[in-house]
């Protein structure tokens, strides 16, 4: 049988371990670190324009470049909505006690970052230096698109979240797709269905065995793998690697902010459960964090959010007064099911545990 781009990239890897990209507590360092590592080093791009994107890349391509190591790129391929003045309207007034709380105007400017789907002035930076591996959240681009990124020879990965959307990822030409299970931190990766639906998604061991029952295939496992057991476990049920985002929040490479990084400390001493739910408050879409007190307030799937990513605008002004006085009442703390397997120790620590014990590919 002829090699494919991913078993391909496999071979180039010493561990089938891919670092999640998280957008908003890493860059270029920690994908550097992981990929020296020998696993598979990310950095997000969502919230990157295409000058940031530049600059990215040619940290990794001087890092990683010489000793040929490969590295991912992510994008979202999300729909931007229309602003629903309406909407918009009554969402400020569900935060108006907070506005109230810091003195400030409810309809204060917000500065927040938006982010933003794969388009054409992005590929165009990836073009001039072709990524090894692209991977993408919330669907695909435009085929158009897509065929621009399998042209250069990039492998392609993608996130699915049932047995659907993983044959729709497959039968567009993905090489290989991210099965994300629902103890999975940071935003549901689903796609075929709204936004706010959830039906019929799975923990990762359920959803793996519907990939494979479907012969879906190659998958990458992803969502509660905190330590090399649970990583074991998942390339025993066929999964070819695994990608694992959370235990990496805490390491020396991270950029997580400091009151994140407060709040995984605390919850990986805490003994209660569940420490994470999924919300849509921060920006309008499901994803799995840790609670606090507007989890606590307000109903964490409210309806009452704008779409993503549009609900973290109003929301800006609130969280950066409480972050001022280091209080993360209003902050998107991303953490999957396990946070206690954070560990402040640098990436290669945290590769080497998660694959020691005979956590490695069959």
């Amino acid at each position: 049988m002829s090699a494919t781009p991913w078993s391909t990239l496999l071979a180039r890897l010493r561990h089938p371990l891919i670092q999640a990209p998280m957008a908003g507590a890493q860059g270029s360092g920690l994908a550097v670190a992981v990929s020296r590592a020998g696993a598979l080093g990310s950095v997000p791009a969502a919230m990157l324009d295409a000058a940031g994107l530049e600059r990215e890349l040619a940290v990794l391509r001087r890092e990683l470049g010489p000793q040929g190591l490969p590295y991912n790129v992510n994008f979202f391929c999300h729909r931007p909505p229309q602003v629903d003045a309406a909407q918009e309207a009554a969402w400020r007034q569900t935060l108006a006690p907070y506005y109230a709380q810091w003195g400030l105007a409810i309809d204060h400017a917000s500065s927040a970052p938006q982010r933003m789907p794969f388009h054409a002035e992005l590929a165009d930076v990836l073009a001039a230096n072709p990524p090894p591996v692209v991977s993408f959240h919330f669907g695909l681009p435009s085929a158009e698109l897509l065929d621009r990124v399998k042209g250069w020879g990039s492998v392609v990965m993608a996130s699915a979240t049932t047995v659907d959307e993983a044959l729709w990822l497959r039968a567009r030409g993905v090489d290989a797709v991210i099965a994300q299970g629902l103890e999975a931190g940071g935003h549901r990766g689903h796609f075929l269905r709204p936004d706010h639906d959830l039906g019929g998604q799975l923990p990762l061991h359920p959803l793996l065995q519907a990939l494979q029952a479907a012969r879906v295939g190659p998958v990458v496992a992803a969502g509660g793998l905190g330590d090399s057991a649970a990583v074991a476990s998942a390339l025993q049920a066929g999964a070819s690697a695994v990608q694992v985002g959370t235990a990496f929040l805490l390491c020396d490479e991270a950029s997580t902010p400091v009151l994140h990084r407060r709040a995984l400390e605390r919850a990986a001493v805490q003994g209660r459960q569940p420490l994470t739910a999924l919300t849509r408050l921060f920006t309008g879409r499901p994803a799995r964090g840790l609670f606090n007190r507007l989890m606590r307030d307000i109903a964490p799937m409210s309806p009452l959010a704008p779409p993503f990513p549009l609900a973290g605008a109003a929301l800006a002004p609130v969280r950066a007064k409480a972050e001022a006085m280091g209080q993360d009442d209003f902050s998107p703390l991303w953490s999957g099911t396990r946070p206690q397997a954070c560990r402040a120790v640098p990436a290669a620590v945290m590769v080497e545990s998660l694959m020691s014990a005979g956590a490695q590919a069959e």
